[in-house]
């Protein structure tokens, strides 16, 4: 399998690509920074590659390298993202513009750059990794949810679209993950001021969103769900790892909406 994949200069991309890698496959890595070509016996390989999906021209150039190289593409993980914290009030415009240019518009881009390589194919498998955050509203991080949200439907909308083509689409909801996205994560500038009305709240909010992702599920473990989706003849839709949010997402069809959300107030 010819695989991209962005985000994989750690974390759940890193992870994915070495796991493809060791089946045999060639994953093209994508991230801002490069990486480490590898190589295994049995064929597969990490060729790293310099990109920044909210650069259109990025984006196109890999595709291009990646078609003149292997002669088609079969599979992309769109992984890149990123966090930011603070309450609504104290978010600035560009602030959300930030939040969402990677974790949607640039998952949105990489996604479009793909579409014509799988059509001219007639085959092609799409993952973007969203997060039990998008079903789940978490205070102080609603910029995060939303884009989180905004990438699961965009993804389930274009699964009809380009079903016709043969294109599948996956969208892999992680839960609290053991990862570097932890200590990455921005924090609105206003939201610092120990003088907001929210301060409290939310270094008691985050405190416990990170020492829950301190203490998550391993980037390996959600790397294999995905490779698992892309060595299936048909990829599930929507895919929860671990048997703990299975079961908070089988909660949430059955709790009440208000319910909801004095639980998850409670816990954050």
């Amino acid at each position: 399998m010819i695989i991209l994949v962005t985000g994989a200069s750690s974390g759940i991309g890193l992870e994915a690509a070495k796991q493809l890698m060791r089946k045999g496959a060639c994953v093209y890595a994508a991230s801002r920074s490069g990486g480490e070509a590898s190589t295994t016996d049995n064929g597969g390989e990490i060729i790293p590659v310099k990109m920044d999906v909210n650069r259109t021209e990025d984006l196109q150039a890999v595709i291009n390298r990646i078609c003149n190289e292997q002669g088609r593409l079969d599979a992309v993980i769109c992984n890149a993202g990123n966090g930011l914290a603070g309450a609504v009030e104290d978010t600035s415009e560009e602030e959300i513009r930030y939040q969402m240019e990677t974790n949607f518009f640039g998952t949105m881009k990489t996604i479009q750059a793909c579409l014509p390589v799988f059509r001219q194919q007639r085959r092609g498998k799409i993952i973007v990794t969203s997060s039990i955050a998008a079903l789940v509203p978490i205070p102080y991080q609603a910029f995060y949810s939303a884009s989180k949200a905004a990438a699961l439907l965009s993804l389930q909308a274009l699964s009809m679209e380009v079903k016709p083509f043969g294109i599948q689409c996956c969208t892999v909801l992680p839960g609290d993950t053991r990862t570097g996205f932890t200590s990455a994560r921005r924090f609105a500038a206003q939201s610092q001021d120990t003088a907001s009305p929210y301060s409290t709240r939310l270094t008691k909010s985050i405190g416990k969103m990170e020492r829950d992702e301190r203490n998550g599920m391993s980037a390996a473990f959600i790397a294999r769900a995905m490779v698992r989706q892309l060595t299936r003849r048909r990829m599930k839709p929507v895919v929860v790892p671990g048997l703990q949010y299975k079961l908070i997402c089988l909660a949430l069809r059955i709790v009440p909406n208000r319910l909801k959300l004095w639980i998850v107030g409670r816990m954050y």
